[in-house]
């Protein structure tokens, strides 16, 4: 459960949401987490940006050695990105409950691409709701 699921009310009533920056370390947190439980392997390195409704994900060093070795031609290539998006589709009600309890929006949808030649994973969450308009963008 996340720590910004229950949003501190302020005395005016308003709802006070984390800071971007607190809600996007957050989000790369759970996500190396949910990596290295339910793929086997976390990335070496996880960023998240909040633009409007939009959350994407950048995960860093997420290809296996194994998956290095089919990377080497193009049939491989196409392996590792049809497992990878399979998993993560296979995945996909965790992810949205992992993504609601920390932001508090429902998820509407999820893409993603496995990049071979750099060993990154996009993630790309669509949420119901403008998300970045509810953090505070305060440093």
């Amino acid at each position: 459960m996340s720590k910004f699921t229950n949003h501190t009310r302020k005395s005016s009533g308003e709802t006070r949401f984390p800071t971007k920056g607190q809600m996007e370390d957050e989000i790369s947190k759970a996500l190396i987490s949910f990596e290295k439980e339910h793929m086997g392997r976390g990335p070496v390195e996880a960023k998240t940006y909040i633009i409007q409704d939009v959350v994407m994900i950048r995960l860093r060093g997420v290809l296996t050695p194994a998956e290095r070795q089919l990377a080497k031609d193009e049939a491989g290539v196409q392996l590792i990105k049809q497992i990878r998006a399979k998993l993560l589709e296979n995945s996909t009600e965790i992810l949205k409950v992992l993504m609601s309890d920390i932001t508090g929006c429902e998820v509407v949808s999820f893409h993603t691409d496995t990049s071979t030649k750099t060993g990154e994973r996009f993630i790309i969450v669509t949420l119901a709701d403008d998300l970045e308009s509810k953090v505070s963008i305060r440093k």
